[in-house]
């Protein structure tokens, strides 16, 4: 686990001063060891001295390292080829690298270190591209090919580890973080219209290439690019894996429960392989009580210490859920709480960390976690995120499985499944739910504005957004001519909406204190098992979310737990902060930094403010969207022209 960044051009010049800083800017990423290789008038070099960064040089390759496999020196990067001509910046771990290795031993290649960094290497250079689907883990790396002239950069399939890049005239740059590609004068702080739309409207970050700033872009999950040395241009990114299983199973529920544990077990196994003590995130909830439960069961003897957050908050508390699961563990247990002025305090370095707006204060919940952690001295911490997702845990998708049955014209199955499936907490707006997936995209504008959520809210400057060609596109809608609404919802989560900026927010958090995140959910074997399976696996006829892995899980999780019906992860009582913060409320609300944005209408929002005081609803995260958009524009001096 690290941090990379790079930068292509005919001679840095100027901006040599900007990259040599990238060594403190992302030092968090790998607090244990940094390196840096240059390309400059007289060959390719390798050191940890930054001055080496002159005006002349052409290409330079940055790592910070986090030492997790293999703590040795021989893990230090950036790594050269056994011949010298290509070198390897990586941040990830390939967790089937033993397996590669012994493969490739087979095939005559041989190694000099025990590290899965050198195994990414040789895999590349002895299948090329076609190396990537081959590895089991989360990545984003670079190698340099000194006699092609070229980089490569590559990305895992979900997108687990950051990649961006910004590119100009003659000019190329990428980094694990945004923080690293601002230094550089030629990228552009003038904001993106449609990505500052998605997240005031939806929420929605990290859901397209494009970043909320114009001048730069992230590398797709799944898939990689090249960069020419010599001009200093890069490729379009192409993929090399979608998720898109080519068979659908035809087993029944208890073969695909047995597979499932199987497969699961499994992929916790090779996501404990590591030097240093791992530990695990427990909220109470199934799928981070699984993860300790198979952590117990693969490794009986493993000295298992836990994290989570607690909150007093009856409505959001989970605590007795998270002590129950880590008693029936024998976990050790590390708690942390967080009051209103906590995060005020803790503020700055959040949005710092996070680079971009995000959803809600539950991420500052999460951030507390790993601050904990590290605290204890755990480098590795293994988390459940991918696995609502992937299982269908959401209580938006079961209205997408209702939503199926209708399509399907199986009404009388879809009339039982609502009643049933509405007696479950937070489900009292099932049918409605259900009716936002089947309703047409041209119609979904008129009928938001009928019941006051409309696509452009008072709020919102609707001039400017038209004149930036913005596209007020709804958050959720299916197919004319899909027939299994729920499988589509579960891909559009996967890759389009939750996931890629749920993935962006762990890795930022996790790596503001020097934490590795492993999330064994999100393997490609898992992910084409689970969506080959039919839907009433997921969601039963009762409204059951994850109703196979449930019944995967007996045996191993405690059974109140698996029985659980209710729906919350590390929530924060928001609302409540916000009341207690109205000062600082106001403070952001009437600020230079959100004069600056004509997006808004201050007015408007004011009056919106005062209305939420007054009325202090639970599930409504606007007020945290303006606030967190004013300061991160102020942060980057975003320009909104």
């Amino acid at each position: 686990m690290c941090g990379i960044a790079g930068y292509v051009s005919h001679g840095i010049g100027e901006d040599a001063t900007a990259v040599r800083r990238w060594g403190e800017k992302l030092a968090h990423r790998g607090p244990d060891d940094r390196g840096v290789g240059v390309v400059g008038p007289h060959g390719f070099s390798v050191g940890r001295d930054a001055s080496a960064i002159t005006p002349d040089a052409s290409t330079v390759l940055w790592n910070w390292r986090l030492a997790i496999i293999d703590l040795s020196a021989a893990g230090w990067q950036p790594m050269r080829s056994a011949d010298g001509r290509h070198a390897i910046v990586y941040n990830g771990e390939i967790y089937n690298y033993r397996e590669l290795r012994a493969e490739l031993e087979s095939l005559g290649r041989t190694f000099h270190s025990q590290t899965d960094t050198e195994v990414a290497l040789e895999a590349f250079l002895f299948w090329g591209v076609d190396a990537l689907p081959r590895l089991v883990g989360m990545f984003a790396f670079a190698i340099l090919d000194l006699e092609e002239r070229r980089l490569l950069l590559a990305r895992d399939p979900f997108g687990i580890k950051p990649l961006h890049y910004a590119a100009w005239p003659g000019g190329f740059a990428f980094a694990s973080e945004q923080k690293a590609l601002l230094d550089l004068p030629r990228v552009s702080r003038r904001v993106d219209a449609q990505s500052v739309y998605d997240y005031l409207r939806f929420g929605l970050t990290d859901h397209r290439e494009q970043t909320m700033l114009e001048g730069i872009r992230s590398c797709p999950p799944a898939h990689w690019m090249e960069v020419d040395l010599e001009n200093a241009q890069a490729s379009s990114p192409r993929a090399y894996w979608t998720l898109e299983p080519e068979r659908r199973f035809s087993g029944s529920f208890e073969q695909a429960a047995d597979q499932l544990r199987a497969l699961f077990l499994d992929s916790v196994r090779l996501h404990l392989r590591s030097d240093v003590p791992v530990g695990a995130a427990l909220s109470g909830g199934i799928d981070s009580s699984a993860i300790v439960a198979a952590m117990r069961h693969l490794e009986p003897s493993l000295e298992l210490h836990a994290f989570g957050y607690v909150t007093d908050d009856p409505v959001v508390g989970e605590e007795r859920w998270l002590d129950l699961a880590a008693a029936a563990v024998g976990a050790t247990v590390h708690k942390t709480r967080a009051r209103a002025s906590d995060l005020v305090a803790d503020l700055d370095g959040l949005m710092c960390a996070q680079d971009e707006p995000f959803g809600s204060t539950s991420i500052y919940a999460q951030y507390r976690v790993f601050r904990l952690a590290a605290e204890s001295g755990i480098k590795v911490m293994l988390d459940g995120q991918g696995a609502d997702e992937l299982l269908g845990g959401y209580h938006g998708l079961v209205a997408a499985r209702l939503a199926s049955l209708v399509r399907q014209r199986r009404i009388g199955e879809a009339m039982r499944f609502a009643w049933r499936a509405s007696q479950s907490p937070g489900r009292g707006g099932l049918t409605v739910w259900a009716g936002e997936f089947l309703v047409p995209e041209s119609l979904q504008a008129p009928l938001r504005s009928l019941v006051g959520q409309e696509l452009v809210p008072r709020w919102m400057n609707g001039e400017w957004f038209a004149a930036h060609d913005i596209e007020a596109t709804p958050s959720k809608y299916a197919s004319r001519d899909s027939r299994e609404v729920l499988r589509e919802q579960m891909l559009r989560l996967l890759t389009r909406t939750n996931l890629p900026m749920l993935l962006r927010y762990e890795d930022r958090n996790s790596m503001a204190h020097s934490i590795e995140s492993r999330v064994p959910f999100l393997t490609t074997a898992l992910a084409e098992f689970i969506l080959a399976l039919p839907e009433e696996y997921l969601i039963d006829g009762e409204g059951r979310t994850k109703a196979v892995f449930r019944r995967a899980m007996r045996g191993l999780v405690p059974e109140a737990i698996l029985d659980r019906r209710d729906k919350i992860g590390f929530a924060t009582p928001e609302h409540e902060w916000m009341s207690e913060l109205a000062p600082q409320v106001e403070r952001w609300l009437n600020g230079e930094s959100a004069a600056r944005i004509p997006a808004l209408k201050l007015d408007a929002l004011r009056d919106e403010w005062q209305s939420i005081r007054a009325r202090r609803p639970r599930r409504d995260f606007r007020l945290w969207r303006w606030v967190n958009l004013i300061e991160w524009a102020g942060r980057t001096r975003a320009d909104f022209s």
